[in-house]
């Protein structure tokens, strides 16, 4: 069998054998507990965690005591929302978002709906952009918080951050940023842009699984969050259990590396996408979701009209690619991104994402263009729609 091109970064990275290195050790040698400082063996994995956060602080210009280490943006994402909501009640319960967040959030938002929250959520234009005028508009007394991505999963549109801040704390509200598409992609510094939390995940990065990190600004206005989890010290009592001191290892090598390649790497990859996307669109009846907008440089999410994702996923078996979010790919349903963009429910069905990483190279991305070009033509070849289509009888 061909070696599999993998055009899934987006869902999980591969995790780069650099970054395995770094690890490996914590796995046998240095296994002791973190939090067992009455030994050298547990003083030594305290090290090790205390240089992964000051990676992963430095990856997103924050300060170490700014990070909390979790089991993944999920659970970050979590302990961001229910917190601010938890503390911040004597303020109000009302909390802006966007109808093209990821699940991890709009299903955390449907939750605390359920206790009393009051969400509004902004629309976005045929590019996946939000109204930066409405946001402020949406802006209420009672607003406890905004959580609104960095970058989208789907599409790869970015949100202009700093702007989103400079709005939101005009009006003594608090501002949360799901960056765990963004991180270790483009260049974050949160001291400019001004988030009050942010999370990742190293997954997302070239580091393991089940590992992410919240940050909490510390510096100026403190920010008060609450725990998900109890029973235990850790992380400056935010979040109870054991450190995962090999996973947290692997986070501040794959931090550490990212911030090194990041620079490079885009412009890489934003030149295999702009391939890819041109000989695709060369394709009639086919188009990029959110081109006008400004984009991560790896991702890129493509309609296929009259066809369905799933068919011509089937038809290049070589090639990993993704119909939307991972969390949700395995459904039925159509993308709640694309369809906040006002894309039909038959286009969002015949969108592929494709997300390119690290290790992904020209001549891939010119197999995937033969493949895909073929399997294309192929399928609509037998489509009576799409023969409609060609008489002018459907759009």
């Amino acid at each position: 069998m061909d070696r599999l091109i993998y055009f899934d970064n987006n869902a999980t990275t591969p995790l780069d054998p650099g970054v395995l290195d770094a690890m490996m050790p914590y796995f046998t040698t240095h296994y002791a507990n973190a939090s067992s400082l009455t030994h050298r063996a547990g003083r030594a994995a305290a090290a090790a965690i205390d240089i992964a956060r000051e990676q992963t602080a430095a990856l997103i210009g924050a300060a170490p005591n700014e990070i909390t280490f979790t089991s993944g943006a999920t659970e970050a994402i979590n302990m961001a929302i229910k917190g601010m909501f938890e503390h911040y009640q004597s303020k109000g319960k009302h909390i802006i978002s966007c109808r093209t967040e990821h699940k991890a959030v709009l299903d955390t938002l449907a939750y605390l709906e359920k206790k009393g929250a009051e969400v509004t959520y902004l629309p976005v234009a045929s590019d996946g952009t939000i109204d930066l005028d409405a946001l402020e508009a949406a802006i209420r007394p009672d607003t406890v918080l905004v959580a609104l991505m960095w970058a989208n999963n789907e599409t790869g549109m970015l949100h202009p951050i700093a702007d989103i801040a400079e709005r939101v704390h005009n009006h003594d509200a608090l501002f949360f940023c799901d960056a765990t598409q963004a991180a270790g992609k483009i260049a974050i510094d949160v001291g400019e842009t001004g988030p009050d939390l942010l999370c990742l995940s190293a997954h997302k990065l070239y580091g393991p699984k089940g590992i992410g990190a919240l940050y909490i600004r510390r510096r100026a206005r403190r920010i008060q969050t609450g725990a998900l989890l109890h029973g235990g010290g850790q992380e400056n009592k935010l979040r109870a259990g054991t450190l995962n001191v090999p996973g947290i290892v692997g986070l501040g090598k794959a931090a550490d590396m990212a911030g090194q390649q990041f620079a490079d790497e885009s412009l890489r990859l934003a030149k295999l996408r702009d391939m890819l996307e041109t000989a695709l669109t060369n394709l009639p009846a086919t188009a990029v979701n959110g081109r006008r907008a400004l984009r991560l440089p790896h991702v890129s999410n493509i309609t296929f009209k009259h066809l369905r994702a799933d068919q011509i996923m089937v038809a290049v078996p070589d090639i990993a690619l993704a119909s939307g979010s991972a969390c949700v790919s395995g459904t039925r349903d159509p993308s709640h991104v694309l369809m906040a963009m006002g894309r039909s429910a038959a286009d969002a069905h015949a969108s592929l994402r494709v997300s390119l990483g690290r290790f992904n190279t020209e001549a891939e991305v010119n197999t995937a263009i033969g493949q895909l070009t073929t399997a294309v033509a192929q399928l609509r070849a037998s489509s009576p729609i799409w023969q409609l289509h060609e008489a002018g009888l459907v759009e």
